[in-house]
Order: structure tokens, then sequence, then C-alpha cells
């Protein structure tokens, strides 16, 4: 479930803000549409996540992979703007660390525990 809540605010992200989805299909493949027209597909496959989505309002489209191994979740996709990006999260303990490069190439790191994020 993590996973799709991660691709669900991406998808929020690039139609302009919350909306809500409704979604059909299995836990395997599904197909969603939010209240502003939005269409995405989500498909799981083991320790693979993959969602292909459409913006309404632009026809752009974009799409996101997540793949975990033991600790670690690799994402990587396509933005709507046609940019790559990626980001790999690892726990360790309580403490979690985030790094990777955004759609306009900007790297960025962070690390979370029990007391805040730095």
């Amino acid at each position: 479930m993590r996973k799709v809540l991660v691709s669900l605010s991406v998808l929020a992200a690039f139609a302009g803000g919350p909306a809500q989805a409704n979604c059909v299909g299995t836990n395997a493949m599904q197909s969603c549409f939010d209240d502003k027209g939005n269409s995405y597909q989500v498909q799981r496959f083991g320790n693979t996540t993959t969602v292909q989505g459409s913006n309404a309002q632009t026809g752009n489209t974009w799409n996101q992979t997540s793949q975990t191994f033991g600790n670690t979740t690799q994402h990587f996709g396509t933005a709507s703007n046609g940019n790559t990006w990626n980001s790999t999260t690892q726990t360790l303990g309580n403490q979690t660390h985030t790094y990777g490069t955004d759609s306009r190439g900007n790297t960025f790191s962070k690390t979370c525990n029990q007391y805040g994020c730095f």
C-alpha cells in the first residue's frame, strides 16, 4: 500500500492539486480515474509497482516504477514534462534516508528519525 500512496502523491502533484481517485480492478492491476478527469494504471508484480498516468488538462503522460529490495526502495520515472527523476529510500533502524535527482536535475537528500528530518 505504501507504494500506491507514493504514486497517488505524484498524481496529485501533476494534476494540479489533491484529487479523489476511484479505482477498479485487482490488486495486481488497477485502472484509476480522479475527479479532475486524470487517469492512471497501476500494475504490481512481486517487489515492483508501475504506475502510468495521463493528465486530462494537458494530455501529458507520466510514469513511475518502484522496486523494493530488503530495506531499500528505488523509485524512478518520467514527469509529465518529459524529464526523468529518481530517488532511493533506505531504512536502517529508526532512521530513513532518501536521496535522488528531481525532474529538474536537482539532487536532494533527507534523513529522518523519531526526532525529525534533517
